[in-house]
């Protein structure tokens, strides 16, 4: 991980290991039903909007409303789409960073007993005053986690 000073333009990896199949991944990032659960930095937030066209040139939007009701609407375009294996998707904040577009690639692979995500997160840059990209990123993978440990229970 990065550890440059908030506001510069920086590239973060993360790496999770999940219990469930790359395809209940893949899902949970992919299904706009399933991004509305777990797609937000922590549970003060809200996603009543959800969207996902899931192929090369197709866009996704995630509307995340904190508890003041501050919105924070984050929109980008598919670019690489391999089911199951990888997603790369452009990322811009609508009205909080006009004009900045990041990227963010997507790798799951099998792995004994599960799936091994890496995530990395090109050129963002952190806002003032709002979690890190970093915090964000850790807190939506620990709501992901917890919504596949609870698929596969059921």
């Amino acid at each position: 991980m990065d550890e440059e000073v908030i506001g510069e333009r920086r590239s973060l990896r993360l790496k999770r290991f999940f219990p469930v199949a790359p395809e209940k991944v893949w899902r949970a990032w992919t299904d706009p039903r399933a991004l509305a659960q777990w797609f937000r930095p922590n549970a003060s937030f809200s996603v009543p909007v959800a969207e996902a066209d899931v192929r090369v040139g197709g866009r996704f939007r995630v509307l995340m409303v904190d508890a003041e009701g501050e919105e924070f609407d984050l929109a980008g375009v598919y670019r690489e789409v391999v089911p199951a294996q990888k997603l790369a998707m452009t990322w811009s904040w609508r009205a909080k960073q006009p004009g900045h577009e990041s990227l963010v690639t997507v790798v799951l692979r099998a792995a004994h007993g599960g799936t091994q995500l890496e995530l990395q997160h090109d050129m963002y840059v952190d806002m003032e005053n709002q979690p890190t990209h970093e915090q964000g990123w850790n807190g939506a993978l620990d709501k992901l986690e917890s919504m596949l440990k609870g698929e596969s229970k059921s």
